[in-house]
């Protein structure tokens, strides 16, 4: 089957490098006091913010007359206060203006205000403040507003997803205050296009899901035995070989440098940073197909369309393989402009344990000559890794390994985080190998306690995989992620003691609602009150 477990920092600002995040980042401000949401005239907010009181007021209603208002701004902010108009314009045929101001916004506006140096709202953090007259959002970086917007959104009727027009005169947000920031500076979502290739609007949908939700990692697995997806153009014959097909035959595909490109852009306008994944020693098929001179495998390198794993492998004792490598990590790297390349190198059958040990780290070094940070699975331990290399937990406690190194780790346990386990055993699509997870098992967690001797400053966040052996297209996609993915964004978001199962089953089924609008495929979990 198909295979793939955190430091209490304020955010995953895209501008660190990787060293800086890991190694430098310190524990967050004092949070204020956690307020669980829940009850039936709550706030359906999710995440959960870390703090939220209620004003008891008249609520701020959007009307015609509305305008935005940016203090303090920057490209960036004036980009967050187009994309909040963009929204609002379409549901409601409102104008809502955008325009910069020096001073206050006045009464009638929703404000967006850049003010550094709030250490309690940290890089990705925000205070709303929803009044009579106006509302005001404040944080110390566009990332941060970008996040509040996102609750301004979840905090309007539902109707405000509709890509039409909707006939009302007044669009109310509830009178309240609302401060917040994230748990986990690293809070993603796995996509594997590799084994079922799926297209840039795709793609672009799962982020839009994403950002709603405040996820701002896609760790997108580009490469596997079923399929090669990433141009390169110093080796072309891995696309024009290794993309043919996919699980259960089929076209198969791959991105262009120029659709890559429209992703991370895509991404990146909604706070969202791209990791590309290169399999590696195993899982390589499809590139040891394109070049079968490099192959070791067990069986003949030849186009695979099935879904067993552990039989494939490049030869690591050959010089050839890692020039190879070398012009793979150089390409990636050079269209990445995030700062981690994951290798991979998981479920490696056909190799002596002294083989790995020196592939995994002579590719490290390769991966550090490009300036990136290595990121692999939890197997990677086995080798001496780099105290900034992060190391993805998901089978078991192996991972620890890499605390003896100084290395931090990303939790991605498959029994409670993989999206293509399915959440019962008559669920049409998924597999059963890691566990049955239905939302409750998502949800019911905590990341600080879940590895025996691993505290929160070991722990760099929190990854929620869908690997693609069932998943054909995105209307699959997230009938699998949903609302499983909207736990795991809970959980790696909201602090602990502000999190509890009742109220967000509540918060859940008011979402359903919403989720219609956008036209999101999900399944109806029997433990929701939808």
């Amino acid at each position: 089957m198909s295979s793939r477990g955190l430091m209490s920092c304020s955010s995953l600002a895209f501008a660190l490098a990787a060293a800086a995040f890991v190694s430098a980042c310190s524990p967050s401000a004092p949070a204020p006091p956690p307020s669980p949401i829940s009850g039936t005239t709550a706030p359906r907010v999710i995440p959960a913010p870390s703090s939220l009181a209620l004003a008891g007021g008249a609520p701020f209603e959007l009307t015609r007359t509305t305008r935005i208002t940016l203090v303090g701004s920057s490209p960036e902010v004036a980009a967050v206060g187009d994309g909040l108009a963009t929204l609002l314009r379409k549901s409601t045929d409102f104008p809502f203006p955008v325009a910069a101001s020096s001073g206050g916004s006045g009464s009638g506006s929703i404000e967006l205000r850049l003010a550094g140096g709030d250490v309690s709202l940290g890089e990705e953090g925000y205070r709303l403040t929803v009044a009579t007259d106006s509302v005001r959002l404040v944080a110390n970086s566009a990332a941060g507003l970008f996040h509040g917007v996102q609750t301004i959104r979840q905090l309007l009727p539902v109707e405000v997803e509709s890509d039409i027009g909707v006939e009302r005169s007044v669009w109310p947000i509830p009178a309240l205050t609302i401060v917040d920031q994230p748990r986990f500076g690293w809070r993603g979502a796995m996509l594997d296009v590799a084994r079922h290739f799926l297209t840039v609007p795709e793609v672009k949908q799962y982020i839009d899901i994403m950002a709603l939700y405040k996820l701002n990692v896609l760790h997108l697995h580009l490469t596997d035995d079923q399929g090669w997806r990433i141009q390169i153009d110093s080796r072309p014959r891995l696309t024009a070989v290794g993309s043919l097909t996919q699980v259960g035959g089929g076209p198969g595909g791959f991105f262009t440098k120029q659709d890559y490109q429209d992703i991370i852009r895509y991404a990146r306008a909604r706070y969202i940073l791209i990791v590309p994944e290169i399999e590696m020693p195993g899982h390589s098929n499809a590139w040891l197909t394109a070049y079968p001179e490099l192959a070791c495998s067990v069986r003949p390198s030849a186009l695979y369309s099935g879904t067993d794993v552990g039989w494939s492998t490049v030869c690591v004792d050959k010089d050839d393989t890692y020039a190879f490598l070398d012009d793979v990590v150089r390409e990636v790297s050079a269209m990445t402009p995030g700062p981690y390349f994951h290798i991979g190198g998981d479920e490696v059958q056909t190799l002596t344990a002294e083989q790995y040990v020196r592939f995994i780290e002579r590719v490290q070094n390769i991966v550090y000559k490009y300036g990136k940070t290595m990121i692999g699975w939890e197997e990677i331990t086995k080798a001496r890794i780099r105290p900034t290399t992060i190391a993805q937990q998901w089978k078991s406690d192996s991972a620890t390994a890499a605390l003896k190194y100084g290395a931090k780790l990303l939790l991605s346990p498959s029994n409670r985080t993989y999206l293509d386990m399915k959440y019962n055993p008559k669920t049409e699509l998924g597999l059963t190998w890691a566990a049955l997870i239905d939302v409750n098992d998502a949800y019911n967690w905590d990341p600080a306690l879940y590895l025996a001797g691993v505290t929160e400053q070991n722990i760099v966040g929190v990854e929620a995989p869908l690997w693609g052996e069932t998943v054909r297209n995105i209307t699959a996609a997230e009938y699998l992620a949903m609302p499983r993915l909207v736990a795991i964004a809970e959980v790696a978001w909201t602090p602990q003691a502000a999190r509890e199962w009742q109220g967000f089953r509540s918060r859940v089924a008011a979402h359903a609602q919403r989720w219609n609008y956008m036209g999101i495929n999900y399944y109806r979990s029997p433990q929701i009150p939808w």
